[in-house]
């Protein structure tokens, strides 16, 4: 029997890592779960317009998402607990490095070891959504989270995922099954 609990949590979401240069060329980072594929080169982001983050990406036309990954948990989790808007030196604080996408005007966060440059696309703002939508033009992986065949292997990756349930970060990667395949007896 189910049972009421007054939530609206999708589980698992990802834990993404928005890269931005605010207009002095300082880079910001943030935090933010609410974001998903919607094309195979497309990505949305559904984050407020107050974010510092958000104002840059509008004024620079440019962002880097990138996959936080175990390893590097605690500045993920700090990048999202931390305001560009009242921390100018939000990302000094960690000592990470980023470095300028050669294809993007947005900085590539070197110690996570997947990101994807973006392009702004559309900005989607109505009464009940305010959404960025961005063209993947590159996606950058470590050799390390590589399998022999150059595709990424989330085992080596170990992105973690955020509970909204109960505020909890999880590593991803056991594979149960595989897409297109798993329900096909059901199609006879």
């Amino acid at each position: 029997m189910k049972k009421s609990i007054k939530s609206s949590a999708v589980y698992p979401m990802p834990v993404l890592m928005i890269a931005a240069y605010d207009e002095n060329g300082v880079v910001d980072v943030m935090n933010a779960a609410w974001g998903t594929n919607c094309g195979m080169d497309k990505l949305c982001l559904f984050i407020s317009e107050g974010h510092k983050t958000t104002q840059n990406i509008l004024t620079t036309k440019a962002f880097t998402v990138s996959l936080a990954d175990k390893a590097h948990m605690d500045v993920a989790d700090y990048f999202g607990i931390a305001t560009g808007n009242k921390m100018p030196d939000k990302f000094e604080r960690t000592g990470y490095h980023a470095t300028k996408s050669e294809l993007v005007n947005a900085p590539v966060v070197e110690e996570f070891p997947l990101v994807m440059e973006c392009e702004l696309l559309e900005v989607v703002r109505t009464d009940n959504i305010y959404a960025i939508i961005g063209k993947v033009v590159n996606t950058q992986a470590e050799e390390s989270v590589l399998d022999e065949n150059g595709k990424v292997d989330t085992k080596k990756l170990n992105a973690i995922s955020f509970d909204q349930y109960t505020g909890g970060y999880y590593v991803t990667g056991d594979q149960v099954g595989k897409a297109w395949n798993a329900g096909k007896d059901l199609m006879k």
